[in-house]
């Protein structure tokens, strides 16, 4: 699984040059620099930086150097969604009070159909954002800062928490840190709101610096008594769900944080942490896991750590380090990291170029392979690497991929002369609006779809179509295809003669498509 592919053609003999010619900084030589890095280097930057990587995104990349690339990428980095998000205001809690059990469970089925619209929403943002990195990093935020909608409540909430994460995902790491500890979503998650003076709740001054920011066994509990009463004040509005200042709960007196005295709130607690070596140090090393290998280099993380210092916590600054380095391209780092479920459904989607007008049905694939956006399983988040593969879910991913290349299921509904859309209403898909066949292909919470939002999940689901002949058209032949699908060998090569679907089908469910 683990055998190399050979790196992209630089010229007709100089890859193995081009693949020793960098440095940990920077490229060693101006010739080598302005050479373009072929295909096979754009893929791997693509499907580590983004989603998949789509024929023509490839062959847009391989006429850049390694370099170009990398700032194109960060260069054109968003702060915003290109598609509209759902809003649904939060129920206040005034009114849940005064509701009937039945208008309560009215509303707790209306708040599971928004929580699946947006998970909706982010997949089709994935698959169509010009940007594949911003999505990458709001994603990477989003199990740095962990907080899930099944305490928070409130899809709209957690909406927002995205936005702000998506706003910053490339930003400063300072300002986002700043952002996110005042996040109504974060607040609810880590119980914020009931921290106050002389009843402090450790529950945010413990995650601020175990999991977001220092690491463990780099503070004392001390450390986390004194930084909880800083923290003592935040809260939010429960009727409009914003963030609030309580004066008269925050304890002003004197703290000591990390060898540091005053009287410090919650702000001065997170500048102090900042102020650290080892929160930029953490934090690289995360982004080292989630960017190059599961195994961070120590020399490497001090020497990217040290740029992220100086630069004032600039998360580009951090990232052109890590991209930029001899580690991120080299051949033994291909291949080593276990595509996430995301990775995999969104990846496989946009590099086969599948027509997927409406991703909720993603939505539910995915959170079957064990990763339910805005649901993360506890407070650390999702482990990643070797944990998102075991028996069950090895098979569901299997059965994803067959589903996806199976023509005669994944077709588009029939379009009939009078212009109505007939296809999917026909015997075949209406069978498919029972709640048992849901549930075998999507997991049981798919039963809880009330009807309209069960028959979009139907039509979303018949108007995915993958057009084999069209993406393989791309390729002259079956090595080219399985470059374009594998970072690594194929552990069990197509059968000799295979082509068409059967070849793509192969190579997609050989063990090396889980890796990137």
């Amino acid at each position: 699984m683990r055998n190399l592919l050979l790196a992209a053609a630089i010229g007709l003999c100089a890859s193995a040059v081009v693949s020793t010619a960098f440095s940990s900084a920077s490229l060693a030589n101006a010739a080598v620099a302005s050479a373009p890095m072929g295909e096979d280097d754009a893929r791997h930057l693509l499907n580590r930086t983004g989603f998949g990587a789509p024929p023509s995104s490839v062959a847009a990349l391989a006429k850049l150097s390694r370099q170009q690339a990398v700032e194109r990428l960060l260069a054109s980095a968003r702060t915003a969604p290109v598609l509209t998000p759902p809003t649904q205001a939060p129920v206040p809690p005034s009114r849940i009070k005064a509701a009937s059990e039945e208008e309560k469970k009215a509303m707790l089925r209306a708040e599971f159909e928004k929580g699946a619209e947006l998970r909706g929403w982010w997949l089709q943002e994935m698959l169509q954002t010009p940007s594949p990195l911003t999505e990458r990093m709001t994603l990477f935020w989003h199990n740095h800062f962990v907080s899930s909608q099944q305490k928070v409540k409130f899809s709209q909430l957690m909406l927002e928490q995205n936005l702000l994460l998506r706003r910053h995902a490339l930003g400063n790491f300072g300002q986002l840190l700043h952002a996110v500890a005042k996040d109504p979503a974060m607040i609810l998650y880590l119980d914020s709101a009931t921290n106050r003076k002389g009843q402090p709740n450790e529950n945010f001054a413990r995650e601020v610096m175990e999991l977001f920011t220092l690491g463990e066994g780099r503070y004392s509990e001390q450390d986390i008594k004194e930084a909880a009463r800083a923290f003592t004040g935040w809260s939010i509005d429960r009727e409009s769900g914003e963030y609030l200042w309580r004066p008269m709960i925050h304890d002003g007196e004197t703290k000591t944080v990390l060898g540091r005295s005053g009287h410090f709130d919650g702000d001065d607690v997170l500048d102090i942490l900042l102020q650290q070596p080892a929160t930029a140090e953490f934090v690289v090393a995360k982004l080292w896991r989630e960017f190059i290998s599961p195994t961070p280099d120590p020399a490497e993380i001090k020497r990217v750590a040290d740029i992220f210092r100086s630069s004032a916590y600039d998360i580009r600054q951090a990232l052109r380090a890590l991209l930029l380095s001899k580690a991120f391209w080299a051949g033994e780092n291909r291949g080593v990291l276990v595509k996430s479920p995301v990775d995999l459904v969104v990846g496989s989607v946009r590099t086969l170029e599948v027509r997927v007008p409406d991703a909720l049905p993603l939505a539910f694939t995915v959170r079957n392979l064990g990763q339910d956006l805005f649901a993360p399983p506890n407070v650390r988040g999702w482990p990643g690497g070797d944990a998102w593969i075991n028996a069950t879910t090895l098979l569901a991913r299997k059965q994803f991929i067959e589903r996806l290349l199976r023509n005669d299921e994944f077709i588009a509904p029939v379009v009939r002369a009078d212009g109505d859309e007939g296809g999917y209403a026909e015997a075949g898909m209406r069978s498919k609006l029972r709640v048992g066949e849901l549930r075998e292909e999507f997991g049981k919470v798919a039963g809880r779809l009330e009807g309209d939002t069960r028959m979009r999940l139907v039509k979303a689901l018949s108007e995915i179509r993958f057009d084999s002949r069209a993406w393989l058209s791309r390729y002259p032949d079956s090595a080219s295809v399985e470059r374009a699908l594998l970072a690594v060998s194929a552990v069990a090569p197509p059968p000799a003669g295979a082509s068409g679907v059967a070849l793509v089908r192969s190579l997609a469910l050989d063990p090396a498509y889980q890796l990137k």
